[in-house]
């Protein structure tokens, strides 16, 4: 991102002064608390200044030097959503200083997390009730919305992660345990971006989706994909996973829509065969205890 286009003045009347003042405190307050080696950078003998510098967060968030400076002097400069999002990721702002500072930008967060969840209580029983069949709840951009016990542990420790990325797109192409989860790791990401694109053909202008594209292009993995322009429509699908504590599971996969339009779905998981099933149940009886250290190494690849 280049400063020529962050140097835009924002337009009149569009946030106090008192507000942009707050913004560069907030901003220089969660700068000096982070360690440089927190964010892969060594600390030097030299450093003087406490946390981060200005230039590390500018480069760390792909933004301007100057443009981020100005933005720690309160100056009238307009803010986009994409910036704001790769600032609180560099930040390491948890939901409630990430809401605070989209506030004070007077921004919209687009991300799944910072809107109310469209779940209702009936369908979390109904999650609870489905297993131990995997569950889960998402839109057409892949956002997990809700989901059940056996589906947090199918593929990865889904409650350890941020509740901004989870999204199957991303998780995809960055979580390594979900990763190798994936018998057909090729296939699936290539039937999924396409799937993503076909989806995406009503969302062209929203910042949501654009804001994800961005994301996944730092993966080489899905330009690739993306630029293939394949589009695919929702189908089911007989897949494989390798979970780290049952082993290999082989299960047909189900969209059960949620509303008339193509938007919200719940996503099942059901197994195919006996074998799957009795490793299904066995899952769902681990992940309803703590688990034995035994049972946190790699199944065995003959299961």
């Amino acid at each position: 991102m280049t400063t020529s286009a962050q140097e835009t003045a924002a337009p009149a009347g569009r946030g106090s002064d008192i507000r942009r003042h707050e913004l560069a405190a907030f901003l220089r307050s969660r700068r000096e608390r982070i360690r440089p080696e927190q964010v892969g950078l060594p600390r030097g003998s030299r450093r003087r200044t406490p946390g981060l510098r200005r230039e590390e967060v500018a480069q760390l968030s792909a933004v301007g030097v100057t443009w981020y400076t100005w933005l720690e002097q309160a100056r009238d400069i307009q803010v986009s959503v994409q910036v704001l999002d790769a600032l609180a990721r560099t930040l390491m702002l948890d939901a409630s200083e990430r809401a605070h500072l989209f506030q004070l930008a007077g921004a919209t967060d687009p991300t799944p997390a910072s809107h109310c969840s469209p779940v209702t209580d009936a369908q979390r029983e109904l999650l609870r009730r489905l297993e131990p069949i995997p569950a889960c709840i998402q839109n057409s951009r892949y956002d997990i919305l809700a989901y059940n016990r056996t589906y947090a542990h199918l593929l990865t420790d889904l409650d350890s992660v941020p509740p901004e990325d989870r999204n199957c797109m991303l998780l995809i192409h960055t979580d390594a345990r979900w990763r190798s989860s994936v018998v057909h790791l090729e296939e699936s990401m290539r039937l999924m971006a396409a799937r993503l694109r076909a989806s995406m053909a009503g969302h062209l202008a929203e910042p949501a989706w654009k804001m994800l594209v961005k994301r996944l292009k730092e993966s080489p993995e899905f330009r690739a994909n993306w630029e293939r322009y394949e589009v695919v429509g929702a189908r089911s699908k007989t897949k494989q996973f390798r979970n780290r504590y049952v082993g290999l599971l082989t299960l047909d996969h189900t969209d059960l829509w949620l509303s008339p339009e193509a938007g919200a779905r719940m996503v099942t998981y059901v197994p195919t065969d006996e074998e799957s099933r009795q490793r299904l149940e066995e899952l769902y009886r681990l992940v309803q205890e703590p688990m034995p250290a035994a049972s946190l190494t790699s199944s065995d690849s003959s299961r």
